[in-house]
């Protein structure tokens, strides 16, 4: 594609995920970025910042002459700064066209999945930076650019087809679910996306053998699955889960590839790191480098981010689904499997809320006691038919609403993990507590 350094590139919504961590990496090979948003705090603005990447409120007086609009996913085509930048005849192109060209110039892997994109993407590049120059995407709000990089890993969102406009060299899907009920209709309609993004795929796609629909995909392009059972083509063998990670071997074609650690709990990072190792051997990367980055990664922002604050333990994790919700849990009780889990859960839409219901409180059932926090909406749904206590009300382990002025009931628990999950702003509710908790405990010293 054709990059022009002598422009700036103009991001409409630059504290999304994806466009703060394309800011970070155009930024980093030496382009001129700058980006508009609401003036609301998002912890995708910090390593912005750092980088002095200059964040302006939205206004259509940002739109100057020489400038290349790229914009979010989330804002139409009548925003103003869109609107000012179509008038002036600028080029405006979306996040997920800019990124589909980009990646053409590289070695380029696509991390997708309905859960665990993230977590992929974020061990993928750790694992693949330490062992060739590696520029990356992921969906925490970082982003990384080698000027030499051979390879480009970066994560692929599902969500109205974006990912159709990427056709990579590889291809990780950790699995296909129900999730974005606003616009996908069914499972199958979720599948069918996947079905045709495996098609654009060019040298070989890593699938999670145990899910019954990645089992029927059809691609011109090699298909080769992982997990933990003979069918798989990448086996993990041996698997010894610890309260410091999980230890395991893998088997390829009857013969063992390697022994790797993955500093990470719950058995979904054991198969995430299994389709990076996948990948890794496809490319013919030196097995035992590959266990070595592995064994130093420190994880990526709002996945299981641990703090503690006198004898609780707080975890801030993004789990804003059933199965992601049940991962988180299970990577608790992995690493505290003495401690009571306490869950503290922020739904993220109205329409994802009714639709997954039923799973919902079957998931937060696993914890030991849970707490719920008003329904957090989106830029393209703010109200809805269902309250907050339509979920309770289904909760056998409590249930009950916090509200931001009173986090009091969690004074209840004493030497706890309390998990604060939602892809909404339920680290306020976190803040909240702590503070809370730090008073109390110097109000009785």
């Amino acid at each position: 594609m054709e990059i022009h350094k002598n422009k700036t590139y103009h991001f409409v919504g630059i504290k999304g995920s994806g466009m703060s961590s394309l800011a970070l990496l155009l930024h980093q090979k030496g382009f001129k970025v700058q980006g508009s948003d609401v003036t609301n705090y998002f912890f995708t603005q910090r390593e912005l910042e750092l980088e002095n990447i200059k964040i302006l409120p939205f206004d259509e007086a940002n739109i100057v002459d020489d400038l290349i609009v790229i914009a979010g996913n989330a804002f139409p085509d009548t925003h103003e700064e869109i609107q000012a930048a179509l008038k002036k005849g600028l080029k405006v192109i979306r996040y997920h066209r800019f990124l589909g060209e980009f990646i053409k110039m590289y070695t380029s892997i696509a991390v997708t999945g309905s859960h665990g994109k993230t977590s992929t993407t974020g061990l993928l590049a750790h694992v693949l930076s330490g062992v060739e120059p590696t520029s990356y995407l992921i969906g925490d709000g970082t982003g990384h650019g080698e000027e030499d990089a051979r390879f480009f890993a970066f994560e692929a969102c599902e969500y109205r087809r974006h990912f159709l406009s990427y056709k990579p060299d590889y291809a990780i899907i950790t699995n296909v679910d129900f999730d974005h009920p606003d616009y996908y209709e069914s499972i199958d309609d979720v599948f069918s996306a996947f079905q045709t993004f495996s098609e654009g795929v060019n040298k070989g796609i890593v699938a999670f053998g145990d899910d019954e629909y990645l089992r029927k995909l059809k691609s011109d392009a090699p298909v080769y699955y992982y997990g933990i059972n003979e069918d798989d083509d990448f086996q993990a063998m041996n698997i010894e889960r610890t309260t410091t990670g999980s230890n395991f071997s893998v088997i390829y074609k009857g013969e063992t590839i390697g022994q790797f650690t993955v500093p990470a709990f719950g058995l979904h990072n054991v198969m995430n790191a299994l389709s990076v190792i996948a990948i890794s051997y496809l490319e013919g990367l030196d097995m035992k480098k590959v266990a070595e980055e592995m064994i130093t990664f420190n994880g990526v922002k709002r996945r299981f981010s641990e703090k503690k604050v006198a004898d609780m333990i707080l975890v801030d994790d993004y789990a804003h689904h059933p199965a992601e919700i049940k991962a988180t849990i299970d990577a608790a009780r992995q690493k505290y499997p003495e401690k009571e889990i306490v869950a503290v859960f922020q739904p993220h839409t109205f329409t994802r809320t009714i639709a997954l219901m039923d799973d919902f409180a079957t998931s937060l059932d696993l914890a030991d006691q849970v707490y719920l926090c008003d329904i957090f909406g989106s830029a393209r749904e703010n109200v809805g038919e269902v309250k907050i206590e339509d979920l309770g009300q289904k909760i056998t382990k409590g249930g009950d609403v916090v509200q931001l002025d009173d986090m009091s009931s969690l004074l209840n628990h004493e030497d706890a993990v309390v998990i604060f999950m939602g892809a909404g702003d339920v680290q306020k509710f976190e803040v909240a507590y702590e503070r809370l908790l730090s008073n109390t405990i110097r109000n009785n010293m």
